[in-house]
């Protein structure tokens, strides 16, 4: 069962720099990452390798590149097994597991943000806030995969002091506000914009689509 742990964020950003900026081993491609970059795994009591997203869980890690083809690779050539040096048995739909767990952790940070009054939703209310640009270099803003081109660009270029997305699309993001669609969405700067933005880069990578600056 796939399973992970969601902190508070809090304060959590500056200092986990040093940490995920520590190199691993990717057990696919042999590249050397920073952890915020990777996956890591553990395999389970039952033989089965979990994502651990909050890299708490005990047993050796097993790192893997958070690419989509990756994990696809690890997950067709069972590398889980060689690399622990033990029988493994892999889901099949590991990887689709992997990448809506992701989905619903980036949901969950953007509640958590909105609950802490840390965020701004929607064209004029995000625009607003970047022109006036206090204090936003490590803000995070979600730009829905979906969202209409022309507004994503107008917003995305006045972002360029923020870490900018689009990993979700507008129904994923809306869930954190109990709306349908949210196109455009600014976490403020601290450790749940932090959070947001390593676990959106993640999930990007899943669904092969870079985080755009």
């Amino acid at each position: 069962m796939v399973q992970a742990e969601i902190g508070n964020g809090q304060g959590a950003g500056i200092q986990a720099d040093a940490a995920d900026a520590a190199e691993r081993s990717c057990a696919v491609t042999g590249r050397a990452l920073p952890k915020a970059a990777m996956i890591r795994f553990v395999i389970d009591p039952d033989g089965r390798p979990v994502p651990d997203l909050e890299e708490k869980l005990p047993g050796r890690g097993i790192w893997l590149c958070a690419e989509r083809q990756v994990i696809e690779q690890a997950v067709r050539k069972n590398a889980f097994a060689k690399r622990a040096r033990r029988a493994v048995d892999v889901d099949a739909d590991l990887v689709e597991r992997l990448e809506g767990l992701l989905v619903r952790r980036c949901i969950n940070w953007v509640e958590l943000a909105r609950r802490a009054d840390k965020v701004v939703a929607g064209f004029d209310e995000v625009r607003r806030r970047l022109e006036a640009g206090h204090g936003l270099k490590r803000g995070a803003l979600m730009s829905a995969r979906d969202g209409a081109r022309d507004g994503r660009d107008k917003i995305e270029r006045l972002a360029a002091d923020c870490f900018v997305s689009d990993a979700l699309d507008a129904d994923e993001l809306g869930m954190a506000f109990g709306r349908e669609r949210v196109v455009h969405v600014l976490v403020t700067p601290g450790g749940l914009a932090d959070s947001l933005a390593r676990d959106a880069a993640r999930l990007a990578g899943l669904r092969g689509a870079a985080a755009l600056h």
